[in-house]
C-alpha cells in the first residue's frame, strides 16, 4: 500500500534524495522546507507518517515533534527523526520528543526504506502491503483481493480500505468519527452516517462466507472488528 509520507527537510539535494526514494519505494512524497511548512501541509491532510530533520531554520524538528505529539488531531502519526547528532544523549532526547525511530545522517536509501516500513507497520500498519488474515478471511493489499475461506469476495474500493483498517486494527472500538478520519481521510468532509452505510455494504460482501460477524457493532460507541464473542 501507498503510505503518504511528509519530509521536512531544509536542504534541497537532501529532500529531494529522501523523497525520490520514498517514492520509488511506492510512497507518496510531500515536501516541507520548514517547520512551519509541515504544520500547514499537516492542518490541510494527516499524512500517513512525517520524515523530519532535527536542524530546522526557525522552529526545530525537535519542537515540531513536539508540537504533534501534543496535538490531539496528529499525536498518533509516526515520526523518524533525522540528524547528524549520533550521541546517545541527543538519541534520547529525540524520542523522548515523540519521535518513533532515530536516522543517524548520512544513512543509505535502503536503511531509510527499512526504517520506514518498520515504523509503518508498527504505527500504521494499515499503509503497508502485509496480507492479514482472520478467522478463515485473509486480505491481500498488493493484490487487492479478500477470500474468506479460499472463496473470493468482491469489495468496493471504499469497503476494501474500510476491512483493511479493521483486520489491522483488531479489538479496538472506533467511533463513526474516527473511522471517517482514519479511512476517509481527516480532510474528508462527509456525514458521519456514510459510515453505517459502508458498515452495511462491508457486512453484506462478507455474508456468503459468513465472516460479517466480525464486524461488530457496539452500542452508543461505534465498531469494533473482533474474531471474539
Amino acid at each position: 500500500m501507498s503510505a503518504t509520507i511528509l519530509v521536512v527537510e531544509d536542504e534541497p539535494a537532501i529532500q529531494e534524495l529522501i523523497a525520490c526514494n520514498l517514492e520509488l519505494a511506492g510512497h507518496q512524497a510531500l515536501r516541507a522546507e520548514n517547520a512551519e511548512q509541515a504544520l500547514d501541509m499537516v492542518r490541510s491532510a494527516l499524512p500517513d507518517l512525517v520524515v523530519l530533520d532535527w536542524m530546522l531554520p526557525g522552529m526545530s524538528g525537535i519542537e515540531l515533534a513536539r508540537k504533534l505529539r501534543a496535538d490531539k488531531r496528529t499525536q498518533e502519526v509516526p515520526v523518524i527523526m533525522l540528524t547528524a547528532r549520533a550521541d546517545e544523549a541527543d538519541k534520547l532526547a529525540g524520542l523522548e520528543s515523540g519521535a518513533d525511530d532515530y536516522l543517524v545522517k548520512p544513512f543509505s536509501p535502503r536503511e531509510l526504506n527499512a526504517r520506514v516500513k518498520a515504523v509503518l507497520r508498527r504505527r500504521a500498519p494499515q499503509a503497508t502491503d502485509d496480507l492479514v488474515e482472520t478467522a478463515g478471511l485473509q486480505l491481500d493489499p498488493v493484490s487487492h483481493r479478500v477470500n474468506g475461506n479460499q472463496r473470493g469476495l468482491s469489495l468496493g474500493p471504499t469497503e476494501f480500505r474500510l476491512l483493511h483498517f479493521f483486520m489491522t486494527h483488531p479489538e479496538r472500538v472506533y467511533s463513526r468519527a474516527q473511522l471517517l478520519d482514519h479511512v476517509w481521510g481527516d480532510h474528508v468532509f462527509v456525514e458521519e452516517r456514510t459510515v453505517d452505510v459502508h458498515i452495511r455494504r462491508l457486512r453484506k460482501a462478507l455474508e456468503p462466507t459468513g465472516h460479517d460477524w466480525l464486524i461488530q457493532t457496539v452500542r452508543s460507541a461505534g465498531y469494533r472488528f473482533s474474531a471474539g464473542s
